[in-house]
């Protein structure tokens, strides 16, 4: 397949597949005019990159990843990376509970709304503050 080709079958750009290659990540045959050529593992390698980059891992970590000579080294980048995908995924259920109980919330003032405020009290709460007034759900 050509640039072009891979190019439109993944969505990118072709700059991207170029910026891939001068990163490490990519190398592609040429034909004897010096026109980049792609098989079928070169396509299985650019999906990789792509999933890699949805999961947020940098360039230099999937560089390190697709590079590691043996499965130590390939578990450890995967494993410095895990640890931040959970923090994400914490991040992001704690955002879509924060945002389901505010589609649930019957007041008309969010702020007063116990249980909304029970989802942001981490952040508010300091050691040894009391609040003044506590307005309780209906």
């Amino acid at each position: 397949m050509t640039i072009g080709e891979v190019a439109e079958h993944f969505g990118l750009p072709t700059h991207v597949l170029r910026h891939w290659e001068s990163e490490g990540l990519l190398a592609a045959d040429r034909d004897g005019n010096g026109r980049r050529s792609y098989t079928r593992d070169d396509l299985f390698r650019i999906a990789a990159i792509v999933r890699a980059k949805e999961a947020s891992l940098p360039l230099p970590e999937i560089r390190a990843f697709m590079a590691a000579g043996d499965q130590a080294a390939r578990k450890e980048v995967l494993r410095r990376h895990q640890h931040v995908l959970q923090a994400k995924m914490a991040a992001l259920r704690s955002a879509l509970d924060l945002v389901e109980t505010g589609l649930n919330c019957t007041h008309q003032d969010i702020a007063i709304c116990q249980s909304f405020r029970a989802h942001l009290a981490e952040l508010v709460d300091i050691p040894n503050a009391t609040e003044t007034a506590q307005p309780q759900d209906p």
